[in-house]
Formats: structure tokens, sequence, C-alpha cells
């Protein structure tokens, strides 16, 4: 029976290279780390790179891939063609099936055509294939199986597949359907636009080539085979629809979209557009978001965040005006939950954050549509149609309307583009000012260490998975010198005073990772020689290097050598790493479960966690958090490590980390849980931890703050770290204790007592200068003026302040009803002047402002203000007196008989 169903469909894919032998490899995460090139992972064979260049040994030559895929960054960013494209997405799946070294053109092709038309019953009669150029191979194995009218040869453009600027690369074959009517079929309908009818179902790419970044192709150590087939694509012809977005894989959030907006069948056909770019863009925010993605300013951030900002402003459009898109994220969670169990895993991390993304962008749409209409029309009036790159950018560093919002909006209302090159300069200039950038490259490794590490391989001296790597059994070893490394080039021999990096057969340092720091230590031969490891890295899979300086004797390749970890160091590095799982689950059940570690830091000295959450966290919360964490080290619960398969992991509860790459066979960590009870603590993780939460010691926060829009930090000390911590603040009571001459609990009542005192003593001394004022004030009032009726004072007062001037001229104003003070003084070393005006004088054109601006330019400064009240200030004292004597003449001259 042939499958019909979405969920159908992608199971009998993998069910169907499983059963030749092919390993079921789960999806690799959306961010891409591995790649210079890429932000997103764009290809089902991206987790597979180092496999195809030989770097890289599976347990398995055949895999098999239901991955998940973002295509909206540089020449794949099919951003603006969905919605109105029925076949376009940003997020897709990509089934594939692929061979590393041991099968090629004919096995590729003879599964695809049986899988196509023996599993998924299509007609062969409607099947075409396309091979590169000159693929005579892939051409002559394709007529087994089709006429030579329907094995069509097309050039690089359609037919030659590269990952992206370098990596893998090859020849491929496509196979396409036509699902139109058969007296119509023609092979000028492949790769043809124009003709209506002909899908491309799968791509088989014949991998033979690394290209290299001169652009030059190097033959592959075993040429491979990488498929793609589009899950969308794939399902629309087996559904028998014209458009994506009829398969089942859309049409319950469509349906779902439809019952929130009370909308008739008419009103979501003429609204089709909003709809689609709605159900894609959910779909895309909630698998972004399911592997660690959050809204952001750069790189993936920026991504999710414009397209939940993009699917906001549609949803807009067609009648949301409240979040919607958690009712999206929900039915794509339900339906493809199953597939994809991190779904299910960070659900509630899913809903929050799209409500907050969704509530935080609705604040500013408004005003930012508002002003972004405003620039439209005004740009219109005067005829242009390019709306100017800088003008772009400000919109969204101001309103937060991404450039592609904005480019959709001009293109809607008056057909206009947007200078998307300047927008990326002013961008640009703006990362330059701030020390960020939108979209953040790799630095290539240097080529010592594979070369080292290939030579090695081939010589027999290190087997394919390279050096022996156990962190976890002991803390050293004996092991032999494989390799050394001086200032970037190998050496034979290092002395005295040398930097080197030592390559050992084996090793028990741990490598920095997780978070996690490297192991630190020494490396000693039998002739008196030592090395201070001071760092410890992979430079290369399969490849350690011990970092440090020759502090005496030689070594030599060939050296029996004893390597030896910082014991005390290590035992303070698994104290704090097991701490942040407790802190992990901490946060999660007092702050909600959309807690996910978003970064950490674990070292000897301390402990630092990064989390998903929004605001910060009172001192009461965290007290109380700090305690359950003590209480769970109380406890002395059992630090349980298992070894299980990655899927099993993560069906049994493990939480794994966003980001992270895991094999199929997973390292895991339980604290706490019997066979009769759920454990307290369960995560994947490679780092290095405790036997016993007692081990711990005592947890105690350091800090809690901000490192992002919508994520918190906490640091923290365990161990003796924390014991110096609390050393350190006893001290200082008893210090303060013996100052204040007051045993320490009754510190606080003494220092109350003092600060109260202290707050009388400043209220006499405001009193006593409240008096001086006053007095100040009697006298200056014997330099009223009369000018035209009004009672005018231009004075200079002594060791005044600006609420000292502002409460003299309110004494003035009470006293003479009506009339104009203008005073001033001089306040570390800068004169400052304050006007004020009674409510008659200000009806017969007198303002208090004009009067200020005018008085301090004679003092080289300027200000303003109301009318009744203002204040100004300038930069030369010694010309105070002078510029009082012009508020005469400013008053005569203003003022209205």
């Amino acid at each position: 029976m042939r499958p019909t169903t979405s969920n159908e469909i992608r199971q009998a894919f993998l069910d169907y290279f499983n059963e030749l032998k092919h390993e079921i490899v789960p999806s690799a995460p959306l961010p891409q780390r591995d790649n210079p090139t890429l932000l997103f992972t764009n290809a089902g064979m991206n987790q597979f790179v180092d496999v195809f260049l030989g770097k890289e040994k599976r347990p398995y030559k055949r895999a098999t891939t239901a991955q998940k895929v973002m295509r909206v960054q540089g020449k794949q960013n099919d951003l603006e063609n969905v919605g109105p494209s029925s076949r376009h997405h940003t997020f897709f799946e990509m089934l594939g099936n692929f061979s590393f070294g041991d099968y090629f053109k004919r096995e590729a092709i003879d599964f695809g055509w049986t899988f196509l038309t023996g599993v998924m019953k299509l007609e062969p009669e409607r099947l075409f294939a396309t091979v590169y150029t000159d693929d005579d191979d892939a051409a002559e194995l394709w007529q087994r199986y089709l006429p030579a009218d329907r094995i069509l040869r097309f050039g690089k453009e359609d037919n030659f597949w590269e990952m992206g600027d370098i990596g893998p690369c090859g020849p491929c074959s496509e196979i396409h359907y036509y699902s139109g009517d058969m007296a119509d079929i023609t092979p000028a309908g492949v790769n043809n636009d124009a003709i209506p009818g002909y899908v491309e179902v799968w791509n088989l790419v014949f991998m033979q080539f690394e290209r290299q970044t001169d652009g030059s192709l190097v033959p592959l150590p075993h040429p491979s085979v990488d498929t793609g087939m589009g899950m969308e694509r794939l399902v629309r012809v087996i559904q028998g629809v014209e458009s994506n977005y009829e398969t089942d894989l859309f049409t319950p959030v469509l349906a779902r979209v439809q019952e929130l907006l009370g909308d008739s069948d008419a009103q979501r056909a003429e609204q089709y557009v909003g709809y689609r770019v709605i159900a894609d863009h959910g779909r895309a925010a909630t698998f972004l978001i399911a592997d660690g993605v959050q809204p952001g300013n750069t790189g993936a951030g920026y991504v999710l965040r414009m397209i939940i900002r993009r699917a906001a402003r549609f949803g807009r459009k067609i009648g949301f005006h409240q979040p919607f898109l958690g009712q999206v994220a929900q039915v794509y969670i339900d339906q493809m939950g199953e597939a994809y169990p991190e779904l299910r895993l960070r659900r509630d991390l899913i809903l929050y954050t799209l409500e907050r993304e969704e509530t935080r962008f609705n604040r500013t749409l408004d005003s930012g549509l508002l002003q972004l209409d405003r620039i439209l029309d005004d740009l219109h009036r005067r005829g242009q149609t390019v709306v100017p790159g800088d003008v772009a950018f400000a919109l969204y560093a101001t309103h937060g309307l991404p450039l592609e919002l904005t480019r959709d909006v001009a293109q809607e209302q008056h057909g206009m583009t947007v200078d998307e090159a300047g927008y990326t300069a002013a961008r640009e200039q703006h990362a330059l000012a701030s020390g960020s950038g939108a979209f953040a490259n790799y630095v290539v490794g240097q080529s010592v260490y594979g070369d080292m590490l290939h030579s090695l391989v081939n010589t027999g001296q290190l087997d394919d998975s390279g050096v022996d790597y156990d962190p976890y059994t002991g803390a050293a070893l004996e092991s032999t010198i494989l390799g050394l490394i001086s200032d970037g080039r190998p050496v034979e021999v290092a002395r005295a005073g040398q930097p080197v990096e030592i390559v050992t057969a084996a090793t028990p340092f741990y490598v920095e990772a997780g978070g996690e720091v490297s192991d630190t230590g020494r490396v000693r031969n039998a002739f008196g020689g030592e090395v201070q490891v001071n760092d410890v890295r992979r430079p290369v899979p399969g490849l350690i290097v011990h970092i440090g300086e020759v502090a005496g004797g030689e070594f030599k390749v060939g050296q029996i050598v004893h390597l030896e970890v910082d014991r005390e160091r290590r035992a303070d590095i698994r104290r704090n790493h097991t701490a942040t799982h407790l802190l992990h689950r901490e946060l999660r059940a007092h702050l909600g479960n959309h807690v996910v570690q978003a970064g950490s830091l674990v070292a000897p000295d301390r402990l630092r966690f990064d989390f998903t959450h929004d605001s910060a966290i009172d001192r009461e919360t965290l007290g109380r958090i700090e305690r359950a964490v003590n209480e769970a080290v109380l406890a002395n619960q059992p630090v349980n490590v298992a070894y299980m398969g990655q899927k099993e992991a993560i069906a049994a509860g493990a939480m794994a980390l966003f980001g992270e790459k895991y094999g199929d066979i997973v390292r895991t960590i339980t604290v706490g849980g019997n066979g009769d009870s759920s454990p307290y603590s369960y995560e994947l993780c490679g780092g290095l931890h405790v036997n016993e939460t007692g081990e711990i010691g005592l947890f105690r926060f350091v800090s809690e703050s901000a490192v992002g829009a919508n994520t918190r930090r906490v640091e923290a000390v365990t161990g003796r770290g924390a014991y110096e911590f609390v050393s350190r603040r006893l001290a200082l009571l008893d210090k303060l204790a013996g100052r204040l001459n007051t045993p320490v609990g009754e510190i606080e009542t003494r220092l109350e007592a003092l600060l109260e005192h202290d707050r009388a003593q400043e209220r006499q001394l405001e009193q006593a200068q409240r008096r001086l004022a006053r007095a100040d004030f009697e006298m200056l009032l014997g330099g009223i003026m009369e000018i035209k009726g009004a009672r005018v004072l231009a004075a200079q007062v002594d060791g005044g302040d600006p609420d000292r001037l502002r409460e003299m001229a309110d004494w003035f104003r009470d006293r003479v009803k009506s009339g104009a003070a203008v005073l001033g003084t001089v306040k570390d070393g800068k004169p400052l002047i304050v006007a004020a005006v009674t409510e008659d004088l200000i009806a017969r054109g007198l303002k208090a402002g004009d009067i200020v601006r005018e008085v301090a330019k004679v003092v080289g400064g300027g200000g303003g203000g109301r009318a009744d009240m203002a204040q100004a200030g300038g930069r030369n004292p010694e010309k105070l007196a002078e510029a009082l004597d012009t508020v005469r003449s400013l008053v005569e001259t203003t003022l209205k008989e």
C-alpha cells in the first residue's frame, strides 16, 4: 500500500534505505557552526562534510536522513518568493541517502528509481532524468530505465551541485516528474518554468571533488553519493495537488489560522499570500527556536526575528491584532513532534519566545509602519522610486522594522525598491561602531595539523579514530610522542625555553568543550624534561595538542612521556560542572520550562551560566534558587554516567544543549533517581563531574545580569571558590564590626543608627543653609529695580546651587506678586543663571527662557526653559556680573507697556 500522508512518506523513505543497510542519522541542528560560508544547514550533507573529505570516520558507510534545512542566505535565499509562490519556503525538509566511499552512481540511480516507482508507485512514463553535460556514465546508467528522449543533459547551473563557495561538490542527476495531461508531455518542460506541470523531485549528487578557496577542484579520496529530495515536493506529487500549501504539511496550520480569524473560504482564498507566509514563517520560527536560536540583531538571531516580524506583519494585514504564532507553532509541534522530538521537548520555550517577540514587535509596529508610510509618501511625491539604504536601516534600528519588511511594504504600496547595498553599508558601519556584525564568519584552521594527522594515520601510528582520548578514567598515563609543533611548524626536537605543542598517542587531558575549559598539567620524560601544559586543543577531529613551553630538558618525537593533569584544578572544575546541571534544573523549576541553557563557562574558579529569560531575577528568587541547589548538594545524590543511543536518550527525557553536535552514541549524566523515581537531573554531557553532589561542598551566587534582549547570566562559585568567597565576606564583617566597635550580629542595627544620625545632621545643615539663604535673599531685595512699572531683580548669589536659586526665585515671586528675577552664581567653576517671571509680565512679552538665553551668551553658554522659569549655564564665570548687568536693557527692550 502506497504511503500517502507526509508522516508516512517520511518514515517510508527512512525505512526503505534502512533496509538497504543505511544508518538512520538524526537531523543536524539548523544553526551551522562548521562551515565558514554558511549561517544555516542548507543541505542534508552539511553534517557529513568531514566524512566526505576523509577527515572524519563514522561507524557506517551508508546513511539516510530527514534533514531540517533553512535557505535565507546568499544565492539560496527563497524569502522573497515565499507567499506568492506555491513551492518556495524558508524552511523545508530534505530527505537524503549518502554513501561515503561505498557505492556510487549505479546504486544511487537504482535506489532512487526503485523508491519512486516501487515504494511511492509513481508512473515511470511520467519521469525524466537530467545529467551533467559530459557525464556519459550517468546517462548510460539511466538508459536501463528511461528512453533516450527522457534523459536530458544540462550545464553547470542545473546539474553541478556545490554546497557553498568551498567544500565538496560534483556533477548531479535530477529526477523530474510530470503531473499534467500525458498528451502534452514534452522534454522541453524540464527545467522550464514557462511550461507548468514539471517538478524536480530528487537530486542525486555524485560527490567527486572538493572546491578550494582559490576555486580549484581537488578529487576526493573516495567518490561518494549525496542525494537530496525535497519533502514538500514529494508529498505534493504523491498527494496530487498543485501547491505545496495544499499538502497535509500545511493544511492543518492553514485551517487553524482560518479558524482563529473566523474567515470564510472565499476570504482565505483572497488573502492566500498572508496565509502562506504565516504557515511557512511560523514553521521556520518553531524549528529555529527548538534548535536554540533566540531573536536578536545578528546572525541566526536576526533571521529568526525577521521571519517572526514578517509573519506578524502579514498577520496584522489579514486580521490578527493579538499574538497568534504560538497557535501556529502548536499545530507543528503536534504534527511533527514524533519525527523531530526537540519540538515537544522545547514546546514551552517555543511558545514563550514567540509570544514575547510578537508582543514586543506589536508595541512598535504601528509607529514603525506609520513612519515608513510617511517616508514612502514623501519619496513618492518627489518622484523617487528607491528607499535610501540608511533610511531603511534607521527604521530597523529605531522601530525594529527588518529590511525584508520595509522592502515588502515599499513594493506593495508604491512599487518601490530599497537600496540594499546602502542598507548593508549602514548596517556594517553600525556594526563597526558597536563591535558586532549580522553574519559572522569563522576562521579556517591551519593545515599543519591536518597534514600531521593524515601522516600519522597513513603510517599506522594512529588508527582512523585518531588520538586515544580518555579524560574520564584517570588523571595520568604514559604515552609516546607522535609529533611536536613549534611556532606553527613540525619539529623533531623541542628544547628548554621553546614553545611547543605535543601530540601523543593517548591523553588523559580534557579538551575544552561544552563550556568546560581544558585541563592543564605537565608532561615529563625520563631524562628530566618537563613541559608545563597551559592549554589543550583539538585543532582538527582526531588530533589533540598539549600546548606549553619546555621548562627544562628536551623532548623528541618517539619518546615515552608521563602526562599528568593538575588534579586539584580538575576537582574544582568537576564541582562547578555538576553544579551547572543542578542550577539548570532549579532555574527551570523556579522560572519556568522556557528556561534553556544558552551558553556556559565551567572554569576552576567559577561557573557562568547563560539562559533564556527576558527579565531580571529578583534577590528573593535568586535566594530560593540558591537554597534549592544547596539542598541538592547536601542530599549527596549520586552522579551516574551512562552511554546509550542518542535517540534513546532523548526519548528518555535527557536534555540536549542547543547547537551541540552529538554522535550516534551519547554520554548521559544522571543526578539522583533510581529505578523507583525519576532523576533529579538528566542531561547529555561529555564533561567531567563529581561522583556525588556532596563533593560540591557549597554553592553561592556571585552575580546576575543581562547579556542580551532575551538572555540572562548568573555567575556562581562552589567548593574552594565558595569557601574563599564566604571567608572574604566574613572577614569583611569582622573588620566592620571592629571599626564600629560592635558585635557582628549587631552591625545592621549599629549602621542604621549611624545612618539616621547622619540624616539628622544633614537635615539640620539643610535648615541652617535655608536660613542663611533667606537672610541673603532679604538683603538682595534692596537691589530691586523699577522698569516700566515692573519690579526687576538681577543679582549674584554666593555659594548657591540650582535648587537654591530656583527656591529664591520662588520667594521673589511670592514676595513681589508682579516682577522678574534673574539670579546668578558660580558652581564648580562654572556660571549658572536662573530666571523667573510672573504671569502678568509674561502677558506683556517678558519670558524667562528668552532672558536666560540672552544673558547666558555673555558667559559663553546657553539655555532656556518655560516662560515662567528657566535655567542656563556657561563657561566664563568671570563675566557673570557683566551678564547680569544686561538684564535691565533686556527688560526695557522686551517688556511691553
